[in-house]
């Protein structure tokens, strides 16, 4: 659509948005030096849903009324508790019920899905991973290489993007796999790159990792609660994420993980196992031998850490409420105005690396003009009460997210990033 540059567009973009009421259902940080706040960083934190409050607050209460026979006799009985987010889970990644669980966090989930689908051979020992993964994947990957016997230095591949470039390129990791495929055990690649909020073709790389013979596992950290998926149908075979991003679960909140339903079989029993892998039907019986519980759940460990859990269940009602598509809708509009803000008042002092054909919410902004220093700019905007977040060396990153902000976060925002450019 056609943009304009004022504060009344910005508010009459509000007053149409079929979603601007979802933005009463959380709580915004503190004015501050006598400014309201602008938060644009739910790509690392998202804000905390009101919901999130009333379900934590009713765990508490059941804890308070019913002890230990909370675990079965409370509203949302705990036993059973991690469904509830099973739902939200679902229509996020367009996964089936049964492929889906919540449990552990991000990094945990990776390394216990590794030891499912990280199976190297002396030929075939390889980790594919892109050039600057989260670090957390680095680790995780290289770590899992030298448990096995292997060396990081040799069979850590990296997808790079091209020389002058930020952009990965699907074709170049086409010709990795043409070249290496047959000593690649695995591919380990995120559904959205956390630096500069590129979108990957993920379907793609499903397609490009069975073609060669690969394990494919996604880390949807970036992904879940942006951009829609199709996990079902791409089918890697597992993947991870976080939920205190776009999912606003809270600090360190208890992540998902998905399997691909042709690795569910109750029959292949390729997993480390835990209590909570048995079948509930049969859990409490403490037999020594292991039945396995269907689904994805057969990769949980432990009982889930409720208090920690019921903020993420309440928040993911929201977006079973508004839907992905819903969301996508508006976050197309609004990312989409406040990267023509930018460029057209200060196109000539700051650039975004982040693609116009491949984002979701975030754009990742980079300082062009020599004379002002990033980090002084990022620390000013926070002076003004913005909220974005720094990423090293350069990178500014602003996630304007449509289930809480407004359009007219993104004008002031525009508005501040000006005042903050006189003051550099």
């Amino acid at each position: 659509m056609e943009f304009l540059d004022s504060r009344e567009f910005s508010a009459r973009m509000d007053r149409e948005d079929p979603l601007g009421d979802y933005r009463g259902h959380f709580n915004f940080p503190r004015h501050r030096n006598g400014l309201a706040p602008v938060y644009l960083c739910g790509n690392s934190l998202g804000l905390q849903p009101k919901k999130a409050v009333e379900y934590l607050e009713d765990e508490l209460k059941n804890w308070r009324d019913y002890a230990v026979d909370g675990h079965f006799h409370s509203g949302r009985p705990w036993i059973s508790y991690h469904r509830h987010c099973v739902a939200g889970f679902t229509e996020l990644t367009g996964a089936k019920a049964s492929e889906v669980v919540a449990m552990n966090t991000l990094t945990v989930n990776l390394h216990l899905m590794m030891a499912s689908f990280y199976r190297p051979t002396p030929e075939r020992c390889k980790i594919v991973i892109e050039s600057h993964a989260f670090p957390s994947d680095r680790y995780a990957a290289a770590s899992q290489i030298r448990m096995h016997g292997f060396n990081p230095e040799s069979d850590l591949l990296e997808w790079s993007p091209r020389s002058g470039e930020t952009r990965l390129h699907t074709d170049d990791l086409a010709a990795m796999l043409d070249e290496h495929g047959d000593s690649i055990a695995l591919l380990l690649l995120p559904g959205v790159q956390y630096y500069t909020g590129q979108v990957l073709d993920m379907e793609a790389i499903c397609d490009l990792g069975r073609e060669h013979g690969c394990a494919v596992g996604l880390d949807l950290a970036h992904a879940i609660g942006n951009v829609e998926m199709h996990l079902h149908d791409w089918s890697p075979d597992f993947a991870s994420w976080c939920t205190y991003k776009y999912l606003n679960g809270g600090p360190g909140s208890i992540a998902g993980a998905f399997v691909a339903e042709r690795h569910c079989s109750r029959e292949n029993l390729q997993q480390l196992h835990g209590w909570w892998g048995h079948d509930e039907a049969t859990r409490f019986k403490m037999a020594k031998d292991f039945t396995p519980a269907a689904g994805a759940e057969l990769w949980q460990m432990s009982n889930p850490p409720i208090l920690a859990l019921a903020p993420v269940a309440g928040a993911l009602t929201l977006f079973e409420e508004v839907g992905i598509a819903a969301l996508r809708t508006k976050s197309r509009l609004l990312t989409g105005f406040m990267d023509w803000l930018v460029a057209e008042r200060y196109g000539d002092r700051i650039g975004s690396i982040t693609p116009r054909d491949a984002r979701g919410c975030q754009l990742s902004l980079v300082v062009k003009d020599k004379s002002i220093n990033a980090r002084e700019l990022f620390d000013r905007l926070s002076e003004l009460n913005v909220t974005p977040d720094w990423r090293e060396p350069d990178v500014i990153r602003v996630a304007p997210v449509p289930l809480y902000n407004s359009f007219d976060d993104v004008f002031e925002f525009a508005e501040r990033l000006g005042t903050a450019l006189t003051d550099a």
